[in-house]
Parts: C-alpha cells; structure tokens; sequence
C-alpha cells in the first residue's frame, strides 16, 4: 500500500537524505512506502529483480552473500539510519546479496522503476543520488572483500600454501 502523505518528512528526518534540497525529497517522497519485515523474513534475495531501495527507520538487517559449501556468510549488519539495495541503479538491475531482517524491522522503500523515471528527467537529481550512493557502494565491496580474505585467508597465506603443494 502507498501512502504518500507524510512521506516527505520521512524522508527528511532520514540522514541519507540530509542536506538535500526538500524539493528533491518531495519528488522522491512520490516512489516511498513504508514496509514492516519480521525477524528472519528474507527482504530480497541475490538474483531478484532489484525493484527498490530501502532506509532502515527500526530494526536491524544482514547482508548476507552465500557461497557454495558454506553457511551464509554476514557481510554487513545494518540498523536504524542505514539504507541497502543500490542495485536498483545498475543494470541488469539484480540484487547481488541477500538482506535478511534479523528482528523486526521497519523501512521505507521507494519504488526503482518509479525513481528511474523521476531521474531520466531530472539529471541533477540523479547525480545528487549518485553521489550518496557512491559511498554506500564502496562500503559493501570493501565490507564483501574482508569477508572474502576471512573465508580464504591473507594474499601471503594463500601464495605460501599454494607453493607448499
């Protein structure tokens, strides 16, 4: 269910948006919904299509990357103030983790499809976009890459083991 009214407030009292320009987030406030996960519910799994983006109002998540022979691995846990799920802006527009909610949780999604639109008209309002979610980006590959280096050990260790057999 869409509930507009109101929702650009939300999004102003959100710290993803902070310093932007209320215009921009009433705009945006027209793609916003409030949504409710139980604990354990799956928020979106790897492979879905990527139809939204999230800010984390209550409640806590993981992000979870799975890989073949292990148990899911945590790559981030993400709480109040947070957001998750740029996948939205990148074609073949898939989500490349899982996100679990690990107690209840409460968020905001707003509509990708609906945003897309809203940027393809308005280019300013995209880079603004872009580069608040620059940073979250580069936060989950670094955040993936020492999971990775957990899971496999240090570069020197790997290079060590490998000419001892």
């Amino acid at each position: 269910m869409v509930q507009i009214e109101g929702m650009g407030k939300e999004l102003a009292e959100h710290p993803f948006f902070d310093g932007m320009e209320s215009k921009d987030r009433e705009l945006l406030s027209g793609c916003a919904k409030n949504e409710v996960f139980d604990a354990d519910e799956y928020v979106f799994r790897e492979g879905e299509p990527a139809d939204k983006f999230y800010l984390i109002r209550h409640g806590t998540v993981a992000v979870e990357l799975h890989a073949p022979g292990h148990d899911p691995m945590v790559l981030e846990t993400l709480r109040k103030g947070d957001i998750f799920g740029w996948s939205w802006m990148v074609q073949p527009y898939t989500w490349t983790f899982d996100v679990r909610a690990v107690e209840l949780t409460r968020v905001i999604s707003l509509d990708a499809k609906c945003l897309r639109g809203k940027l393809e008209k308005d280019h300013s309002l995209g880079y603004e976009l872009f580069k608040r979610f620059i940073p979250v980006m580069a936060e989950r590959v670094g955040a993936a890459r020492l999971q990775l280096l957990d899971l496999y050990g240090q570069p020197a260790e790997r290079r060590s083991r490998s000419k001892k057999k």
